[in-house]
């Protein structure tokens, strides 16, 4: 029996520790915040499920469609984790911390910049551009993954699979326990021409159907982004590159267009560097060339 467990856990990768780990801790949250409650048991179950996912995607023998789910899966879990955060943030132990990141945006900006930028310049043309960055976020977190698949380099694919996951799990993590609104809520919200464009309509029908509460800080939008352009960038700088503008355009976009902080994005940019670093180094370290 425990040579068997050994085994086992000989066969998990780091991101699968990650969210074993992270979907165990978020059980507990929910069984502490919202204890009986049907969304608290919900979640239990599909934690559950997606623990059976873990052992069954890394079990030896699996076909080419099996393996290629088997690398893919942790990106295919993160919709269903952030919506999860909803459940959590709910309960009596959750309470949102804006009044505090307000006096951070205060004393690093000198103002509330989420709130004054777009007031002090209402541009039609960069709203419409800047709209269209924070959209541009849903293929650019795929495409690194996506693009190391279909050129069977599956060192690149577990590295971009393993930076954004992390980057992702690491924000959600501030989101359980230090949830924050963000100026989304807390302001109100652009209008006239300045949000009368496609983008700007795209952008507020996603935020009304798929945003979860306290998700604000660090912004997972910045963190996850910046970490899969890294871990493009790492293997083919040529994609690498090619992502380089819409991702600057985002960083500063999700600001100008009142969904993020100032503060947010640096700490989503704090959160991408230490994962980025973190990988580098473990990397260093197991390489065969490190002396």
């Amino acid at each position: 029996m425990v040579s068997g467990s050994r085994l086992v856990v000989s066969r998990l990768a780091s991101i699968d520790l990650i969210i074993l780990g992270y979907v165990s801790l978020v059980s507990i949250v929910a069984l502490v915040r919202a204890p009986g409650s049907t969304g608290a048991w919900w979640l239990l179950l599909a934690n559950t499920l997606i623990a059976l996912l873990v052992f069954l995607v890394t079990r030896p023998g699996l076909g080419r469609m099996g393996r290629l789910v088997r690398e893919i899966y942790p990106i295919l879990l993160l919709t269903s984790l952030y919506g999860a955060l909803d459940i959590i943030n709910v309960g009596p132990g959750a309470h949102l911390h804006d009044q505090m990141v307000l006096r951070w945006e205060d004393w690093l900006f000198g103002g509330q910049v989420s709130r004054d930028w777009w007031q002090a310049a209402p541009n039609r043309l960069w709203s419409s551009i800047l709209h269209g960055s924070y959209l541009a976020y849903y293929l650019i977190i795929p495409l690194p993954p996506l693009y190391f698949a279909m050129k069977g380099n599956l060192v690149a694919l577990r590295r971009s699979v393993l930076l954004i996951t992390s980057a992702f799990i690491m924000c959600y993590l501030f989101f359980i326990f230090f949830p924050v609104a963000g100026p989304y809520y807390q302001f109100p919200r652009p209008t006239g021409a300045f949000v009368d464009n496609p983008m700007a309509r795209a952008v507020y029908g996603i935020l009304a159907t798929g945003s979860s509460y306290g998700a604000a800080f660090p912004s997972s939008h910045v963190a996850a982004t910046v970490a899969a352009v890294a871990a493009a960038w790492w293997a083919s700088p040529r994609l690498g590159l090619l992502l380089l503008l819409p991702t600057a355009l985002l960083t500063v976009g999700v600001v100008y267009t009142q969904m993020h902080y100032g503060v947010d994005v640096v700490a989503g940019l704090i959160v991408a560097g230490l994962v980025v670093t973190g990988a580098w180094v473990v990397e260093t370290r197991t390489s065969p060339d490190a002396v």
